[in-house]
């Protein structure tokens, strides 16, 4: 039997709900095999380019509701209380097209040891942690339509029967 599976931001907290945990990598495919944590698998469709957001529900036809969750990755986090060497840090990182999480004295991005070094040449302490990674989205936001276009693609899953 396939379902699909839409977001649905409404759906209540008491409910029966799945989760999946899925890597910062699997939260931005189009196309992806992901294991619910009832083991059952499921086929996520979305829309290109759109990236889901650990805390998003999507919702099954047959009344089940999936929350996607970060999965825990190696990181390095860079520190510094000078939002100068912050900001610097995010600006080489992004002249690298890297994905960068930024926080309040800190940022975060999937673990690369020459980017670590660079980092810390830069005079930030970098320090490796195993964390969820849910780095900025982008000037565009969370998927390429424009303005106030609908996506072209809602998210669907189809479920298979754990085996």
């Amino acid at each position: 039997m396939s379902d699909t599976l839409s977001v649905n931001e409404t759906a209540g907290v008491n409910e029966n709900v799945e989760r999946a945990v899925l890597t910062f990598d699997e939260r931005c495919k189009s196309r992806l095999l992901v294991k619910l944590d009832s083991g059952e698998h499921a086929a996520l469709i979305i829309e290109r380019g759109r990236v889901l957001r650990s805390g998003e529900r999507l919702h099954l036809q047959d009344g089940r509701l999936v929350d996607i969750i970060a999965a825990e990755e190696s990181l390095f986090e860079a520190l510094s209380e000078d939002p100068v060497l912050i900001a610097k840090a995010a600006y080489h990182l992004g002249n690298r097209h890297v994905a960068v999480q930024l926080q309040h004295g800190a940022l975060r991005f999937l673990a690369d040891h020459v980017l670590a070094e660079m980092v810390a040449g830069l005079g930030l302490r970098v320090s490796a942690i195993i964390a969820p990674f849910e780095p900025e989205g982008g000037a565009y936001g969370r998927h390429h339509a424009h303005g106030s276009e609908e996506p072209l693609i809602r998210p669907k899953i189809h479920s298979f029967p754990a085996q």
